[in-house]
């Protein structure tokens, strides 16, 4: 059916929503029970011969009853995992708009160098002397990483962003023992916008953390840092740009605070997919930076890994970046195991950090060229600008008409008087063919909505999702709030006790036990 100007309108709910079909299946959309109902425990899908008489050496870890695994055919095990993996949303399905994650392309080409011999198939115990390749590539990868921050040392072994953080906080804590003044220097200043990790890390680590209020224009004031500054901070953890998707525009006069007062800066770099090309860390006097390859070199993002986060290190802390590191003598390079002049802190982890994201990133270097990267760095800033403004008459920018870097921060002003709320709008989105945006994300935004389109995306792509809000935005307005509570409708699940399932999650799956049938009276 086509409206007047020639378009597909969409169809009417009613029919979809009143019929059900006998399987619970709606098209393509299959109904998956959990494998454990599928399968059944007593048989398998392949034969397995009785093992000869042996000893265990379990010990009391030996079983005393069955695994209780359920067996499928090999038919029935391929449909339950394709299905399974339909019902995910994916970035290669649509847009991930999540604000302060950067859930940009993943290349095709990075993946086939990550599967080329010698990479796809590396081992963290091979000698040294055969994978000489591989360590002339994370030297190679470590020299375009110091480059492109203007750092002069990176540990290459952190295996995510919190995992770096926790690495440059204890790079710091080194050099202030180096100092003599760790029992001194015990606290670090964190904005209110700041990532939660941040503080989490200071704290794991044994600093105190104490805030400093953001203005209200969403940045820093170099007067709240300099009345925070005392003789017992350690450090400063800022995130630039910050979680407001602001510019520090005071970072360097911070900078030159905060190491007067004899402290260091850390850069939280989840947010480095900004400024790659355009401005060097470095330069503005950070002094640790973590950097996620998955959110800024496009490495694959989340699931649990794998994952990867480099920290470059200022001059003042290089002398304390940990083991292992590449060293180059000639033409051979080798994996440095012992700390370097005594200083280094130790490891963070056992072997050397990730190989197929050094591969996937290096790639991505490579592939872009400096040039490439300062391109993507300004598409993904100027993705960010045209959402705001196109959504900036229908919701409410949290800033005014302040100009963003590479994501778009809104409030929930705009929702007064519908009696709706941030969360319901999320759910909305999902109807609609959209995972939602970051929601009440930054904490110093009321209801805020924070979208990150990156620069994966056309202008095609982000005029649909622009016009998908609007309609959103529009139906609120008007009061059409059953598309909103009940939402999602058309996802395989509906709304979720969300609170619920945080405090009392179910983690176990236990058979339902059989209903005895009613017996019947002759």
């Amino acid at each position: 059916m086509l409206n007047n100007q020639g378009r597909p309108t969409a169809p009417s709910e009613a029919p979809r929503r009143a019929r059900k079909t006998f399987t619970s299946n709606r098209a393509l959309q299959i109904e998956e029970a959990l494998i454990f109902e599928i399968g059944d425990a007593c048989v398998t899908g392949v034969d397995i011969d009785e093992p000869a008489p042996f000893q265990p050496r379990l010990g009391a870890h030996e079983r005393t009853s069955a695994i209780g695994l359920p067996g499928l055919s090999e038919p029935e095990t391929m449909r339950h995992y394709v299905r399974l993996s339909q019902k995910n949303y994916a970035i290669d399905s649509g847009p991930y708009p999540l604000g302060s994650c950067t859930m940009k392309h993943n290349p095709r080409l990075n993946e086939q160098m990550a599967r080329l011999p010698g990479f796809g198939d590396v081992h963290p115990l091979q000698p040294q002397s055969t994978v000489q390749g591989a360590l002339e590539l994370i030297d190679r990868l470590a020299h375009y990483l110091m480059t492109l921050t203007g750092t002069h040392a990176v540990a290459m072994s952190p295996k995510a962003g919190a995992h770096g953080e926790m690495c440059g906080m204890m790079a710091i804590r080194a050099a202030l023992e180096a100092r003599g003044e760790s029992r001194t220097r015990n606290v670090v200043l964190v904005p209110d916008s700041a990532h939660g990790t941040n503080p989490a890390t200071a704290a794991l680590i044994g600093f105190d953390v104490r805030a400093v209020p953001a203005r209200d224009d969403g940045t820093l004031s170099l007067e709240a840092v300099k009345a925070a500054l005392a003789p017992d901070v350690a450090a400063i953890m800022i995130t630039n740009p910050n979680t407001c998707g602001l510019f520090e525009r005071d970072v360097v006069a911070i900078a030159e605070a905060v190491r007067a007062a004899g402290a260091y800066f850390y850069c939280d770099g989840a947010n480095f997919n900004a400024i790659v090309g355009k401005t060097r860390p470095g330069d503005l006097g950070v002094d640790a930076m973590h950097i996620n390859l998955h959110k800024t070199f496009s490495t694959p993002h989340g699931g649990g890994g794998p994952g990867a986060g480099p920290v470059v290190l200022s001059e003042r802390l290089a002398p304390f970046a940990p083991v292992p590191f590449v060293r180059r003598s000639g033409g051979a390079f080798s994996l440095v195991e012992h700390a370097r002049g005594g200083q280094a802190f130790g490891r963070v982890t056992a072997f050397h950090g990730q190989m197929g994201m050094f591969v996937r990133a290096l790639s991505y270097m490579l592939s872009h060229g400096s040039d490439g990267m300062r391109q993507a760095s300004e598409d993904a800033v100027l993705n960010a600008n045209y959402v705001r403004v196109c959504l900036s008459d229908a919701m409410s920018p949290a800033f005014g008409e302040r100009a963003c870097m590479h994501e778009a921060l809104f409030d929930d002003e705009w929702l007064k008087g519908t009696g709706l709320t941030t969360l319901d709008f999320a759910k909305a989105m999902i109807d609609e063919g959209y995972h939602p945006m970051t929601v009440y994300f930054p904490l110093i935004v009321h209801g805020a909505m924070l979208i990150e389109p990156t620069e994966s995306e056309s202008r095609a792509s982000l005029d649909l999702f622009i016009m998908a809000l609007r309609d959103l935005a529009l139906a609120a307005k008007r009061g059409d709030t059953e598309r909103f509570t009940g939402a999602p409708r058309f996802a395989p699940r509906g709304r979720l006790d969300e609170t619920r399932a945080a405090r009392d999650p179910v983690l176990r799956w236990t058979p339902k036990k059989p209903v005895d049938e009613p017996k019947t009276v002759e």
